[in-house]
Order: structure tokens, then C-alpha cells, then sequence
């Protein structure tokens, strides 16, 4: 999503309008069909900085600053190409199963911890990629008030501790088949000809980027999990 803050300066008799965009990850686990694309979007702020302020003399500068782009963030080609050159492979939930129960694989489930403890694999880690926003500075506040022109109250943002939270349960020789809900995929179709990138492949993307060898990825997602029936447990 792009957020356009405007920038009011006096400029002659009239007011002078300048506008910056800056990016707000965007996902919407329910509402979202493709999860975790960035959606990009113009807020154009000017009628309601007119109506309520006095254009006369009048200066707002923008009062949030992104910060530099992440890994996660990079561009969908880049990760692919990153993926495919790993040989990160996407395996569908049955052999996923059955990985996870003859040969040590950990099933990685990236989804939200909310999510996680309502279902799961049996034997699954979780480790959220994405968190929901926690602090309140210009710019998080920016990117509340973006999610909830979506009608999104529970905005989210990457999750700063992801890397460091699987290091401290698996080690960069573990088996891993990372995991989310929808699973995106790596294979070219005629309407996605790069695939569609998904939190599972943007979580094997860092995982490989950080010395992480043995990594698959489930395709699918456990959308697919459950609905074949698979095994599952609740901590709810």
C-alpha cells in the first residue's frame, strides 16, 4: 500500500501541496485471497486538510519517516530467483506429512499465533513472520490508521524477531517444511508467470538468505491441510 502524506507550504497567495508516498505493508489474512501482496494505494489527503485547517498560512511537514527497505520486502522476482537458485523445493501437504513423520522434517507454521493455537500439524513450531503493530511511534500510527481505511483494525508489520526466534529452536542443519495458510507458489502459470509469493515463501526466502540449507516449502499451505483431513491439534 502506498500512504500519501501531504506537505502544506504557503507558496504566494495560494497554497502550495506536496505529497510523499510511502509504503505500509498490507496483508488481510480473511479478506485477501492473494496473501501478503503489498497493495499499493494513493491516500490523497488534500480535500481533508482543506476542509478542516486554514490554507492561508498553514505548514505540515510529514510526520513519519520509512525506514529502509528489508529483505522481506524485496521484490517477489528477486526472492523467486533466490528460491529456485537454493533449489528451495515445494512439496504438497501429503508428502509434507509424511516428510514431517519418516525422515525428521519440522513443519514451520508462520501464520499468526492466534491462528496457530486454533489448529495446526501435529509437532508444528510456530514462528509468526508477521506481528500485529505494537508501537505507537509517527510512523506505526501512519500505518494503523492505513490498515483501517481497509476497514482493518488489527494492522500488522514484520515481525523484527523472526530470524532470531527460529535460531533458538532449530539449528541451520534442521529439515524444514515452512508453512502458512494459502502457500503461494514458485510455479509459472499463464495468469502468474513468476508464481504468487506468499508468507511461507517469503519466510523460506529469509531462512535461506540466513544459512538455512534444508528447506521446503508447502504448497497449498494448510488450507490444503485441512481440507484433505490431515492430522491436526489445537491448543485452544
Amino acid at each position: 500500500m502506498m500512504v500519501s502524506l501531504t506537505s502544506l507550504t504557503p507558496h504566494s497567495s495560494s497554497t502550495y501541496f506536496q505529497s510523499k508516498l510511502y509504503d505500509v505493508p498490507f496483508t488481510s489474512y480473511s479478506n485477501c485471497v492473494n496473501e501478503n501482496r503489498i497493495c499499493c494505494i494513493a491516500i490523497n489527503l488534500h480535500q481533508s486538510f482543506a476542509r478542516k485547517q486554514s490554507m492561508s498560512r498553514l505548514t505540515i511537514r510529514s510526520a513519519a519517516t520509512k525506514t529502509a527497505k528489508t529483505p522481506a520486502e524485496e521484490e517477489w522476482k528477486t526472492k523467486r530467483e533466490l528460491l529456485l537458485q537454493k533449489r528451495v523445493r515445494s512439496v504438497d501437504v501429503k508428502e509434507a506429512l509424511r516428510l514431517q513423520q519418516q525422515n525428521n522434517f519440522v513443519i514451520l507454521d508462520v501464520r499468526p499465533e492466534a491462528e496457530f493455537k486454533e489448529a495446526h500439524p501435529p509437532g508444528a513450531i510456530n514462528v509468526q513472520i508477521y506481528r500485529l503493530i505494537k508501537e505507537w511511534t509517527a510512523w506505526d500510527i501512519t500505518r494503523r490508521l492505513a490498515f483501517a481505511f481497509f476497514g482493518i483494525f488489527a494492522g500488522t508489520e514484520e515481525n523484527p524477531e523472526f530470524i532470531q526466534s527460529i535460531e533458538s529452536k532449530l539449528d541451520k542443519s534442521s529439515k524444514i517444511i515452512v508453512a502458512c495458510a494459502s502457500g503461494g507458489t514458485m510455479k509459472p502459470t499463464q495468469n502468474l508467470p513468476e508464481g504468487q509469493q506468499s508468507r511461507s515463501l517469503i519466510a523460506a526466502y529469509l531462512l535461506v538468505l540466513n544459512g538455512y540449507n534444508n528447506v521446503f516449502h508447502m504448497e497449498g499451505g494448510l488450507y490444503q491441510w485441512f481440507k484433505e483431513d490431515l492430522p491436526i491439534e489445537s491448543e485452544e
